[in-house]
């Protein structure tokens, strides 16, 4: 008797979620003309490297085979594939390929299938992007439609590096990512959001068919608005505080009577025309956000404060040749001051005699020298100032029907967090990679779409496990091994490591260290999964 044994862990629920959406069959679909004699096709490689991101080990391409070489390679990928058909040389044609067909349009047929299978409503859709550095040289050559991997506004805090820019949809239920766009790294927010909902937005919403379209500061400009509202869509999005119409609403919020909403937030309606769009804007304020905005202030002024301190140390102790230049450095200084006023200033006179010792009785001194004199002290006003912005935002919508109300409003835009949850995810160090090893930006255009089906993988199979949960009115151990309807996938990952398929004289297998928390997973999740784990 001859035995083998293969680590399947949590990888099984990920191979059950990517054939349930059919992630293969969809891909296979789209490139017809493949070889018949390939062993792996261009979907099957796809939902290998799903299988990679999701294993929460990073790999370069070359490294695939090594990966795979304990995992049930069949089981999960299908009948006649082996790891050593997953290479570098294989995964370098998809990822080509991939490019060549298009991989935003691509990945919307693959989200269209998700949100279809999850039966989502689609009430919001939120747009957000992010930035993804990436390491080594590039060449970027301008004949090509390909990215541009150049240095531009690093939300990684590495400016050092070149980078991609990945823009993001999601829908604000499950967190499914229904669209992706890789942009250069040096694009604007503001510009790459104006040609996403000039270009693609139609598409969409008719794929989606969502009521709002929400956003950051970023989608709030006079064109996009103008565009969204053209196209018969519903936004709701954040006014950028630096417009001198919002700024003029906050000034002026002791005029306005505000409405108590749930956890410490109130509001009031506001009308604007802003782009010549008819609007209603919502002026929040968030009485926690205005403790923790206040404390930061504080904190800021009392470090500038120190640092102006300092500095004027610095400049009493200078000596000028005339009054004003004494004066010029005073009001040069003063300029890049912030919170500091002031008080009791003087420029004093020091008579400089070139003659050592003590000057004779009326002894005319050979010339004068000027020193800066003053007392500092914090500006309080501007404090007030400031402290008055803090814990307000304004939202704006081209809904002015009375369904929309405050509490629905905030809502919505709270559910923002959905994509900058997504976002997290994708940058995780356990994930994939947290940068990118690829040489061609077409294949790095390309990867970023397959870390995005990650992700869609991850909510998909997340929502699920909790929807089903709750309809079948069972629970699974937490943390605490308290029960819980609401795990988050990490976590039911990690009670699934451990898991083997231990294989008996190439014949009979039988899955190693199965728990009672993992059969209510499986059985939660259906057929499909009971197959991959039995």
């Amino acid at each position: 008797m001859t035995y083998s044994i293969k680590n399947i862990d949590h990888l099984g629920l990920v191979s059950g979620m990517c054939k349930e959406i059919g992630i293969a069959k969809i891909i296979d679909k789209a490139h017809p003309k493949q070889s018949k004699d390939k062993k792996i096709t261009y979907g099957q490689l796809v939902e290998a490297m799903i299988l990679n991101g999701l294993g929460f080990v990073g790999r370069t391409l070359h490294m695939y085979p090594e990966y795979f070489a304990d995992k049930p390679v069949e089981r999960l990928l299908g009948e006649g594939i082996k790891a050593e058909h997953i290479n570098d040389d294989a995964l370098g044609r998809c990822l080509d390929q991939l490019y060549e067909t298009g991989v935003s349009g691509l990945y919307q047929t693959l989200s269209a299938r998700v949100v279809e299978l999850l039966d989502l409503p689609c009430e919001g859709l939120n747009l957000d992007s992010t930035s993804i550095h990436v390491d080594g040289r590039y060449t970027n050559d301008d004949d090509t439609q390909a990215i541009k991997l150049v240095r531009g506004y690093s939300r990684d805090h590495r400016p050092e590096l070149n980078q991609a820019v990945l823009n993001l949809i999601t829908e604000n239920q499950a967190g499914i990512p229904v669209y992706m766009q890789a942009s250069s790294g040096n694009i604007n927010d503001n510009e790459g959001f104006k040609n996403i909902v000039k270009h693609h937005l139609s598409s969409m919403k008719a794929a989606q068919n969502c009521t709002y379209f929400i956003g950051d500061a970023a989608l709030y400009t006079a064109e996009t608005i103008q565009s969204l509202d053209e196209q018969g869509q519903l936004f709701i999005t954040r006014a950028p505080q630096k417009l001198k119409l919002v700024k003029a609403a906050i000034a002026e919020q002791e005029n306005y009577t505000f409405t108590a909403l749930e956890n410490g937030y109130s509001g009031t309606w506001l009308e604007s025309d802003y782009g010549q769009v008819e609007q209603k804007w919502l002026l929040v304020r968030s009485e926690q956000a205005r403790k923790q905005e206040q404390y930061t202030l504080d904190k800021r002024m009392l470090k500038e404060s120190t640092a102006s301190l300092k500095s004027f140390k610095k400049l009493m102790r200078e000596r000028y040749i005339c009054e004003s230049d004494a004066k010029g450095s005073l009001k040069k200084w003063l300029k890049i001051q912030r919170h500091i006023d002031i008080s009791d200033i003087e420029i004093v006179a020091h008579a400089i005699y070139k003659q050592s010792g003590r000057p004779k009785q009326n002894q005319q001194p050979d010339h004068y020298e000027y020193q800066i004199n003053g007392q500092l002290h914090s500006s309080l006003t501007q404090r007030e100032e400031r402290l008055q912005e803090k814990g307000m935002f304004m939202l704006a919508t081209n809904d002015c029907s009375e369904t929309l109300t405050m509490e629905k409003m905030l809502a919505l835009y709270k559910s923002q967090q959905s994509v900058e949850k997504g976002f997290r995810f994708l940058k995780s160090p356990d994930f994939l990679t947290s940068s990118l090893y690829l040489k061609k930006p077409e294949r790095i255009e390309s990867l970023l779409m397959i870390m995005t089906c990650c992700l869609m993988v991850y909510a998909a199979l997340e929502h699920k496990i909790r929807r089903e949960l709750k309809a079948q009115s069972v629970h699974f151990p937490d943390l605490k091994y308290k029960p819980t309807q609401n795990p988050t996938a990490r976590w039911v990952f990690f009670c699934f490591q451990g898991l083997h398929v231990l294989t008996i004289s190439q014949q009979q297998a039988i899955i190693v260290n199965l728990q009672e928390r993992n059969k209510v997973i499986i059985d939660c999740l259906g057929p499909i999964y009971q197959k991959i784990y039995t």
